[in-house]
């Protein structure tokens, strides 16, 4: 292919055979797509080798670890890898930059702001966008670390910004997979917060005083002092951060991140009473 760009694709998948072909139709025009696979019991694997992909398994433990294997144990071709998720959908605009990306840059990745989607509808103002992602880095000696469910770039990482956009599916569908899913999401980030202990005094420094990320994180963390977090969540996703300018959609979207809050506070009041804080 011989006008490709100079990045390979790095999918992360599990069960994924309904999500797995829009994800990959997306990114047809690159060359080197490589699936790495937690173990799928669909037709996942054999739906990614249709499409030209290579594909690998190794047993999920987190977000990290996983994208962390891929780079420690995977051959890619070019020198620069982009991480999606099957749920997510890489746009025009953002593969234009893709292919004009130069190996000579100081820097070891780029954040990319994905497009949050809720049954159809992009809801902007309530998730937060831009909320970067470092998502294209390179294929050697880029580390990740895990924070709460997700992860991020670790501390040593030169970080760019790219200005097109991926869609990020999260529409919910089935509700008792949401709750098991995000019940997995709380203990994660439950214990993530409790093993990095930081004073509220700290917290607010970096609140006020550090960059954008800096802040973003920081505010993250606030929230776990806050009384009546499920509601003061609520208000400020869709008030404060105007999500009630998203649509109807919006409002459902509010609630459920009102309700994961709910749960994540029981799990850290749990944990803290098992002694893990």
């Amino acid at each position: 292919m011989a006008d490709a760009p100079p990045v390979s694709i790095l999918i992360l998948t599990f069960n994924e055979e309904k999500k797995l072909p829009a994800c990959l139709a997306a990114v047809a025009r690159f060359d080197d797509i490589v699936v790495l696979d937690s173990g799928s019991t669909d037709r996942t694997a054999e739906i990614a080798r249709a499409a030209g992909a290579r594909v690998f398994l190794n047993p999920f433990k987190d977000f990290a670890s996983q994208r962390n294997h891929a780079h420690a144990t995977i051959a890619f071709k070019h020198p620069w890898v982009l991480h999606l998720d099957a749920d997510e959908i890489m746009m025009p605009e953002l593969a234009a930059e893709c292919a004009a990306l130069d190996e000579a840059v100081p820097l070891d990745g780029y954040y990319i702001a994905p497009r949050m989607m809720f049954h159809g509808n992009w809801l902007p103002h309530c998730t937060d966008f831009p909320a970067w992602q470092a998502r294209c880095v390179r294929a050697r000696g880029f580390r990740f670390i895990q924070t709460g469910h997700g992860q991020r770039e670790a501390p040593a990482m030169r970080m760019g910004r790219l200005a097109g956009n991926y869609l990020h599916d999260i529409s919910v569908d089935d509700m008792a997979e949401w709750k098991a899913r995000h019940q997995r999401y709380a203990r994660q980030e439950a214990a993530q917060f409790l093993a990095t202990p930081e004073s509220l005094g700290q917290t607010l420094k970096k609140l006020f005083a550090g960059p954008q990320l800096v802040r973003r994180r920081a505010l993250k963390r606030l929230s776990y002092y806050l009384p009546v977090r499920p509601l003061m969540r609520l208000l400020y996703q869709y008030v404060l951060r105007g999500g009630l300018l998203d649509g109807a959609g919006a409002w459902r979207y509010c609630l459920l991140l009102a309700r994961y809050e709910k749960i994540a506070t029981a799990e850290i009041k749990r944990q803290r009473a098992a002694g893990h804080g």
